[in-house]
């Protein structure tokens, strides 16, 4: 099999790739926290990648705030990619996001 098939999700699918690195941070008082430290539950940004049919609210190329303890990994073409379902998503962010949709801007 010599050339790639193209990949189409499914349903309310979406396929995200993470955002940054998974290793040390900071917190906005400039005190690092290493990657094995500890926290109460974290939930992390991911970039769409692919979406479903019926997918309503998220376009390729939004941001959105999962949990990452709650889903499915996938490797596409070399890459680490998350499999979710549009309802396990707790927020988008996106440049097209119109003034009154949402009271937080990232």
């Amino acid at each position: 099999m010599g050339a790639r098939l193209p990949i189409r999700m499914l349903h309310d699918r979406l396929l995200v790739s993470l955002d940054g690195e998974t290793g040390d941070r900071r917190s906005s008082g400039g005190i690092l926290i290493p990657a094995t430290a500890s926290v109460g539950k974290r939930l992390a940004w991911a970039r769409v990648e692919a979406a479903g049919a019926q997918v309503r609210s998220v376009e390729v190329g939004d941001r959105v705030l999962f949990d990452p303890e709650d889903r499915a990994e996938v490797e596409v073409r070399g890459e680490d990619l998350i499999l979710l379902r549009e309802r396990d998503l707790h927020a988008v962010a996106s440049e097209r996001i119109e003034e009154g949709q949402t009271g937080l801007y990232l």
